[in-house]
C-alpha cells in the first residue's frame, strides 16, 4: 500500500473498464485525478479522524472503489490506496473514452464524442453507470476495474491545485491534482 499523491500519478494513463455485460463494455482512460491524503488533509472526506456512514469505505484496506454522493444528484468515483485505517484515495476526476461510445453516449444521453462526455467527476460516472453499488467493490471485480495498461511518463503528467475544495484552507493550494498533458478529456477548472 502507498500514499495517494503516488499512486495518483500511477494511476493516469490506466484503463478504467466497465463490463455491461458479457458482449458489452466501455473502456476509458484514466486522464485526471486528485490525491487525499487521509486524517490531516483538510480537503480530504477524513480530515481529522471523522468516521461516518458516507466515508467509513476510505478506512478500509487499499484496493477498493469509494463511491459517494455530491450535491444530491452526482457521484464520484474514488480508489482507496493504502492500509487499513490510513484514509487515502485518489479520485478520479476524468477519462477519456477509448471503446464503447455507446454505452457512454447513450448513459450520458446525448450522441459527440466530445470532451463534455466524461471531463468531470459526476459526469464520468453517469458516462459508466457507476453509483453507490459500487462502493467497497474490488478494483479488480469483472463489473468494474481497473487495468495496469497505458501507463504514462512523469514528463506527461501536469501537477496542479486540487478543484472545488475552497473550504480546505490551506490545503487547497496543495498540487495535488493530476493530469495527463494536453489531454482535451481534463475537466473544467
Amino acid at each position: 500500500m502507498r500514499p495517494a499523491d503516488v499512486v495518483a500519478k500511477d494511476i493516469l494513463g490506466a484503463y478504467l473498464i466497465r463490463n455491461v455485460n458479457s458482449k458489452m463494455k466501455a473502456v476509458v482512460k484514466i486522464v485526471e485525478v486528485e490525491a487525499y491524503m487521509g486524517v490531516k488533509d483538510k480537503g480530504s472526506h477524513s480530515y481529522g479522524g471523522r468516521i461516518t456512514e458516507r466515508n467509513k469505505t476510505m478506512y478500509l484496506e487499499g484496493g477498493v472503489f469509494y463511491v459517494y454522493k455530491i450535491y444530491g444528484i452526482h457521484y464520484c468515483l474514488n480508489v482507496v490506496v493504502n492500509k487499513k485505517d490510513m484514509p487515502h484515495a485518489v479520485l478520479i476526476r476524468a477519462v477519456e473514452p477509448i471503446k464503447g461510445l455507446e454505452i457512454i453516449e447513450k448513459n450520458r444521453g446525448f450522441k459527440e464524442n466530445t470532451k463534455n462526455l466524461t471531463n468531470g467527476p459526476g459526469k464520468l460516472s453517469q458516462a459508466l453507470d457507476i453509483d453507490l453499488r459500487f462502493n467497497g467493490s474490488n478494483v479488480g471485480d469483472k463489473e468494474l476495474y481497473i487495468s495496469e495498461d497505458g501507463k504514462v511518463e512523469d514528463e506527461q503528467i501536469i501537477s496542479a491545485k486540487r478543484i472545488n475544495i475552497d473550504y480546505a484552507a490551506e490545503c487547497k493550494d496543495l498540487l495535488l491534482r493530476f493530469y495527463l498533458k494536453g489531454n482535451k478529456f481534463i475537466s473544467a477548472k
